[in-house]
């Protein structure tokens, strides 16, 4: 018999007794019961969720995840070393902003190399499950995909609706020139310690993504035009940089040190009246063991600016380190391919995680439990998937905007100053890649 027809003999073999027996994560685990898997997470809502449920997982497939739960801020940094060293990693935490850097060092499996193993391959994967947003940016690079969408963020509008109210408005602003304008000079008594508003600020990828990045798109402005050239100084970018600024005197003194923890505080203590957070963070506030505003509390999207709806986006995906050994990546498929499923989004979601699972958000009974579904869903369905340039540059990208970022809010450079030097600098480190030699690379 020819080798041809003896491959597809094997594959209608294969075919015949797959049917035969249909897929489950028990069976698709018994090779690896016992094998110990290791995962970096963070000290974020979704993670807590996550950890909630993996007794369920280790019970119904015998192995163990090991987690180790670092700062957001060393985490890119905790998983280089790992890459570069040969410590021991499994499951890959990837921001948004990672993914080109990742994956362009060869540091993560691509999925097809798990979706393409019938022995492995939940049928009921369903990747078009996911919103096409979250799986193109935070698991997808180049013509491959090496992560699904977990831990999910769209930025949304948090506001205190009794606040709000007492200063006589019954909706929260539509756009940002309401806030900062009809808004913000009534809910703003620094004489008692209240600001119409808070906008995390610190510096490092908090000022970068949070405060400088967020004033961009929504006035039409952007980082880099299609060349990859500064686009800072143009009139829409220094529309959106300018208004931040207009903005700082409705928030609190120090804002520029205000991290996550520290703009969630500020509302679920009365402090402020409204921020712009990531929705992960409904669960702090809707908890009246952290929140004094519980009965108060308002979710709506992000306020459009003069180019529309343009909110933040952020979140990660969970892939697999292409250098694991291969028993260690296929447990590690097996937990990442579970935790993000269909079947697992309304878990995760019920004990404080936000799914990139879009059929769950239909559910009736999920919309009246959790507000901030609705104005979430729709950020997500017309949102910028390049939010933040996902290229392996941004981490050098990022710490620039921190700095002079910073300096701008400070008082220390003006607007136009502050976004010269950062295009300069920016332009420095796109220049050094290659990106003005027609040998750019990937970023898609």
């Amino acid at each position: 018999m020819n080798k041809p027809v003896c491959r597809a003999l094997a594959l209608s073999i294969a075919l015949a007794s797959a049917g035969a027996h249909a897929w489950t994560l028990e069976e698709a685990a018994k090779p690896y019961k016992g094998t110990t898997i290791k995962a970096i997470f963070l000290d974020r809502p979704g993670y807590a969720a996550a950890i909630k449920l993996l007794p369920q997982f280790e019970q119904a497939t015998g192995i163990k995840v090991q987690y180790e739960t670092v700062p957001y801020e060393n985490s890119r940094e905790r998983e280089v070393l790992s890459f570069t060293s040969g410590d021991e990693l499994d499951v890959v935490l990837t921001d948004v902003v990672w993914i080109g850097e990742f994956a362009g060092n060869g540091w993560l499996e691509p999925i097809k190399t798990f979706t393409g193993n019938p022995a492995l391959a939940d049928p009921a994967l369903n990747l078009d499950g996911f919103f096409p947003i979250l799986l193109k940016s935070f698991g997808g690079w180049g013509d491959d995909t090496y992560g699904l969408p977990f831990d999910n963020y769209s930025g949304l509008l948090f506001y205190n609706k009794c606040m709000l109210k007492d200063a006589g408005f019954d909706a929260p602003p539509a756009t940002w020139d309401e806030l900062l304008h009809t808004y913000a000079p009534k809910l703003t008594h620094a004489d008692k310690g209240q600001y119409a508003y808070a906008l995390q600020s610190r510096r490092g990828e908090t000022q970068s993504a949070d405060s400088f990045m967020r004033m961009l798109w929504p006035f039409g402005g952007s980082l880099l035009d299609a060349n990859f050239k500064s686009n800072l100084n143009s009139k829409e970018s220094q529309a959106g940089l300018q208004f931040r600024q207009d903005l700082m005197k409705f928030m609190p003194p120090g804002i520029v040190d205000y991290d996550h923890n520290e703009s969630v505080n500020a509302l679920a203590q009365g402090k402020v009246a409204m921020i712009t957070e990531w929705s992960a963070f409904y669960g702090t506030l809707a908890d009246p063991g952290k929140s004094k505003i519980t009965d108060c509390l308002a979710v709506a999207t992000e306020p459009k600016g003069p180019a529309g709806l343009k909110p933040a986006l952020g979140g990660f995906s969970l892939g697999v380190n292409a250098n694991s050994p291969d028993e260690k990546k296929a447990a590690a498929w097996l937990f990442i391919q579970w935790v993000t499923s269909d079947a697992m989004a309304k878990p995760y979601l019920e004990a404080g995680g936000v799914s990139g699972r879009s059929a769950v958000y239909k559910e009736a009974d999920v919309q009246k439990r959790y507000p901030f579904v609705q104005p979430m869903v729709t950020s997500w369905e017309g949102g910028v998937p390049d939010y933040r340039p996902r290229f392996p540059e941004w981490p050098a990208v990022s710490e620039v905007i921190g700095e002079y970022g910073t300096n701008m809010m400070l008082g220390k450079q003006s607007v136009s100053e502050g976004a010269k030097a950062i295009g300069t600098r920016v332009e420095g480190i796109l220049e050094k890649a290659g990106y003005y030699k027609g040998d750019k690379p990937l970023r898609k």
